[in-house]
C-alpha cells in the first residue's frame, strides 16, 4: 500500500488546499488556550467537537461528533486533547471519518487501549487515508506555513529551512531555540511522541523532510526505548548512498547535501527504568541509548550532547559540509564503559541488542513508576499456577528463556524466545514471533509452537506443555494488560516444562487512568520501593480526577549524587543529567515536574531532592512550553521560604514568561544562594563553570542579612533540610 507521506507536510497541505483547516477535537480549557494562540499565530481552525453538543466556541462552531465535523467542516487534520483512558477511542472516530491527520497530544495512555478494539495501528496499516502522530506527541508545527496542531512554544519558533523530529517535546524546544538563535529557522518539526506505540516514526519523518525543498538541514532528537533510532540510522546511510554524487558542490543545495545532526537522551538511565515517557525504556531485544548513538554517528549524523549546540553547529554544515564538527562527550562515553558503544554494535544483530541488565533475578522486587509495575515473583507465580502452569522458585541458569512483549516496530505484540536463559547472553540468540492481538489459541501443532520449539531445542513431546505455557503467559498479557513478561523456563525429569523464573511487569496507566485491574496493582509493596519514589508518587502522577497538578516522576540514581536536578519534561531531565555527567558531575536523581507543573508542584519537588542527604547542590532546568518561568520561580522562592532551604541552586529558566521568571528570582540574589546559568548550557554546566557558581552562592549565602532568617522561616519543623555545605567540590 503506497503511504502518503504529504499528509505530514502542513506547509503544502496549506499551499494546495486554499481553505485547509485544522480541526480541534475535544475543547477543553487547556486546549481553550491552545486553540487561542494558534489562531493568533495564524492556523486556521474551523471548530470543536463535544459529543452530543451543538454551539459555538470562541466564535467557532462546536460539532456534535467527528463525524459531523468531517461533513460540515472539512478539516485536514484534527488534535485528540482527551484524557489518556479517551485517547484510542478519539482516534478511533477520527479514523473512521477518515481524516487526514490525527495529532494525539494526550499522555498516560493505555497501551492495550491501543492494541484492542479497532486495533488501530493495524487499520493504520491497511490504508493511506490517515497518518496519526503520536500518542504523547508534543504536536506537528510548520513555521513556514504558520499551521500548529500542538502545544509548542510559539515564540520560539521562526521560519526557515531546518526539519526537526523529536520524540521529547521539551528537547524539541531547546532544539528550536538554538535554530532560532542561529538565524536558521525551521520548515517542519514533528513530534514522534514518547509512548510505545508511536504512530510517526524517525523514518516517515525523514521521509516526508527529503522530499521537501524547504529543508535544508535534518534533526533528530531520540531517547532510550525502541528500535527507531537504530532504524534512522539505517535510513541515513540509504540516504548518503542514494543521494551520493561527485565533489563538485557549488552554492546552491542539493538533495544529497542535506546535513543532519542528532542527540540521544537517556545515556545514563538506569537499566530497566522507564524514565519519564511511557516509552523511555529498554524492552527485551532493545538497545541502549549509548549504542543507538553510536549507530547514527556511524550512519553520518554529527552527534551533540546538548540541543543548544545545534545552531551553531547546523549553521557550519549549513556553510561548509565538509567541516563536521566533532562530539565532546564521545570520548567520556569510551572512557566511562570498558566496553565501548562500537563494540556492542558489532556484538549484536540488526533486530535484536544485547541486553545488559538482569531482566530476571533471582528475588524480583516490586518497582512501581509512572507507567510501571513489577510483581514479586511469588505473586508472579500465583497469575501462573492458577492457569494450571508448574513453576518452582530455582536459581539455576539452566532452562530456556520465554516471554512476551510489544514490538514497537511492528506495533505487534511477540512471544519472544531463547534457548539460553543466561543473563549475559540470552538476548544474543533470541527471535520474536508476532501474533495478533486477540489471538488466544496457540494448538501443539501450529506453526508457531513448532517454530518456537525448535528454537529453544524442544522435542516433538514438549510441544502441548508449551502451547499450554503460551496460551497462559497470552491470557495473562491481554486480561492483566502487561507490557512485558519474562521467565525462565526448565525441562523437568518427566519431561514437562518448569517456570523457574518470572518477572511480570504491568501498565499503571491502565489503572491510573481508567481504573482497571486493582486485584493486580492491590499487590503492590511500598516497604521495597526507594523512599523518594514513594513521596514523589504522594505528589505525583496527574490522572482524570487526581485533586491536584503534581510531579510526574522522580528516580533515585545511584552513586556519589551530589547534585539534585529538578526539570521539566522527561526527554529534558534526562539530557540534563546526560550533559552533568559528561562533564564530570555526580546527579543525585532524575526528576520530571512535568508540563502541568504549579508552585506547589516545585516546592514538592525541592522537598523530595533535599530529602537525599547526598545532594549538596540543586540545578534546576526548566524551558517553558506549557510550564510558565514564574510559576517555576514562584515554587523556588516558596521552597526557601517554606523548607529552610540552604543548598545553593542554579536556576536556567528558559521559554515561556522566562524574563518575568528571571525577574522574579533576580530580586532576591543578594539574599538567596541563587545563580542564574548563562544562556549557553554547555558553558555553565561544566565541572569548572557549576563549581565557580556554588563558591559564589556560598560566599552570598554567608552574606545574607538576619531578615532573611526571619521571612523565610519555615512553615513546619517536620522537614529538615541539609545543612549547607562548606566544601563543594567532588
Amino acid at each position: 500500500m503506497d503511504i502518503n507521506y504529504d499528509i505530514l507536510n502542513l506547509r503544502d497541505r496549506q499551499t494546495v488546499r486554499k481553505h485547509s483547516h485544522i480541526g480541534q477535537l475535544r475543547l477543553r480549557v487547556q486546549a481553550t488556550a491552545n486553540v487561542k494562540e494558534s489562531l493568533e499565530w495564524g492556523t486556521r481552525i474551523v471548530g470543536g467537537v463535544k459529543p452530543g453538543v451543538e454551539g459555538e466556541h470562541l466564535g467557532l462552531p462546536v460539532f456534535p461528533s467527528v463525524r459531523v465535523a468531517q461533513k460540515k467542516a472539512k478539516p485536514d487534520a484534527t488534535a485528540v486533547y482527551v484524557p489518556g483512558n479517551q485517547t484510542a477511542k478519539a482516534i478511533e472516530e477520527a479514523i473512521e471519518a477518515e481524516i487526514p491527520l490525527v495529532v494525539a497530544v494526550a499522555e498516560h495512555v493505555p497501551i492495550h487501549d491501543m492494541l484492542r478494539g479497532m486495533q488501530i495501528h493495524s487499520i493504520l496499516r491497511t490504508q493511506s487515508i490517515t497518518r496519526l502522530v503520536g500518542a504523547n506527541s508534543a504536536g506537528i508545527i510548520s513555521a513556514i506555513g504558520k499551521c500548529r496542531i500542538g502545544f509548542q512554544p510559539l515564540p520560539c519558533f521562526s521560519s526557515g529551512h531546518v526539519g526537526i523530529v523529536a520524540k521529547s517535546g521539551t528537547l524539541s524546544y531547546e532544539t528550536v531555540a538554538s535554530i532560532t538563535r542561529a538565524g536558521l529557522g525551521q520548515s517542519l518539526c514533528i513530534g514522534m511522541g514518547g509512548d510505545v506505540l508511536a504512530g510517526t516514526d524517525f523514518v516517515d519523518a525523514l521521509k516526508v523532510f527529503e522530499r521537501d525543498d524547504e529543508t535544508h538541514g535534518i534533526i533528530i532528537v531520540g531517547e532510550v526505548g525502541g528500535t527507531a533510532e537504530m532504524d534512522a540510522a539505517e535510513w541515513i546511510k540509504d540516504y548518503h548512498k542514494r543521494t551520493a554524487k561527485p565533489n563538485t558542490r557549488k552554492s546552491k543545495l542539493t538533495s544529497g547535501d542535506r546535513p543532519i545532526m542528532a542527540l540521544v537522551g537517556g545515556l545514563e538511565a538506569p537499566h530497566g527504568r522507564i524514565m519519564g515517557h511511557a516509552g523511555a525504556w529498554r524492552a527485551p531485544g532493545e538497545p541502549d541509548a549509548q549504542t543507538k548513538l553510536k549507530s547514527l554517528q556511524d550512519a553520518g549524523a554529527v552527534i551533540v550532547d546538548h540541543p543548544e549546540k545545534f545552531g551553531e553547529g547546523m549553521r557550519t554544515l549549513l556553510g561548509n559540509i565538509a567541516n563536521r564538527p566533532a562530539f565532546e562527550g564521545w570520548e567520556y562515553l569510551r572512557k566511562e564503559n570498558p566496553q565501548t558503544a562500537s563494540q556492542r554494535v558489532a556484538q549484536q544483530q540488526r533486530r535484536f541488542h544485547t541486553l545488559r541488565r538482569p531482566l530476571i533475578e533471582s528475588h524480583p522486587h516490586v518497582s512501581v513508576q509512572r507507567r510501571r509495575l513489577y510483581l514479586q515473583q511469588p505473586h508472579s507465580f500465583n497469575l501462573l499456577k492458577e492457569r494450571n502452569i508448574s513453576v518452582r522458585e530455582s536459581s539455576v541458569s539452566d532452562g530456556f528463556f520465554l516471554g512476551i512483549a510489544i514490538d514497537r516496530a511492528t506495533h505487534f505484540p511477540s512471544v519472544i524466545a531463547s534457548p539460553t536463559a543466561e543473563t549475559a547472553t540470552y538476548m544474543d540468540s533470541a527471535q520474536r514471533f508476532p501474533f495478533n492481538y486477540g489471538k488466544k489459541e496457540f494448538p501443539a501443532d501450529s506453526a508457531d509452537i513448532k517454530a518456537i520449539a525448535k528454537h529453544v531445542g524442544l522435542g516433538g513431546s514438549a510441544q502441548e506443555p508449551l502451547s499450554k505455557l503460551v496460551e497462559a503467559l497470552v491470557d495473562i498479557f491481554v486480561t492483566k494488560e502487561a507490557f512485558s513478561l519474562e521467565t525462565k523456563v526448565a525441562v523437568t525429569f518427566a519431561g514437562t516444562l518448569e517456570v523457574q523464573r518470572a518477572h511480570f511487569g504491568f501498565d499503571d496507566a491502565a489503572y491510573r487512568s481508567a481504573e482497571r485491574h486493582k486485584d493486580i496493582h492491590i499487590l503492590r509493596d511500598k516497604d521495597l520501593e526507594v523512599p523518594e519514589e514513594t513521596e514523589a508518587e504522594k505528589h505525583g502522577i496527574v490522572y482524570p480526577g487526581d485533586a491536584a497538578n503534581s510531579l510526574r516522576f522522580y528516580v533515585r540514581l545511584e552513586g556519589e549524587g551530589s547534585i539534585g536536578t529538578l526539570v521539566n519534561g522527561a526527554g529534558l531531565a534526562m539530557n540534563t543529567v546526560d550533559a552533568l555527567t559528561i562533564r564530570g558531575g555526580h546527579c543525585a536523581n532524575f526528576l520530571d515536574t512535568g508540563g502541568k507543573a504549579t508552585s506547589e508542584t516545585v516546592k514538592s519537588a525541592f522537598r523530595i531532592v533535599l530529602s537525599d542527604p547526598r545532594v549538596r547542590a540543586i540545578f534546576v532546568n526548566i524551558f517553558g512550553g506549557l510550564t510558565r518561568s514564574e510559576m517555576i520561580a514562584e515554587g523556588i522562592i516558596m521552597a526557601f521560604r517554606d523548607l529552610g532551604m540552604t543548598v545553593p541552586v542554579v536556576v536556567r529558566l528558559r521559554g515561556t514568561n522566562e524574563e518575568l521568571g528571571q525577574k522574579m528570582v533576580t530580586a532576591l540574589l543578594s539574599i538567596l544562594p541563587i545563580r542564574f546559568c548563562e544562556r549557553n548550557f554547555h558553558k555553565e554546566a561544566t565541572l569548572t563553570g557549576f563549581h565557580a557558581n556554588i563558591r559564589l552562592l556560598k560566599v552570598n549565602f554567608h552574606c545574607m542579612p538576619l531578615i532573611l532568617s526571619k521571612t523565610l522561616r519555615p512553615k513546619s519543623s517536620a522537614f529538615h533540610a541539609p545543612s549547607f555545605r562548606t566544601t563543594f567540590l567532588y
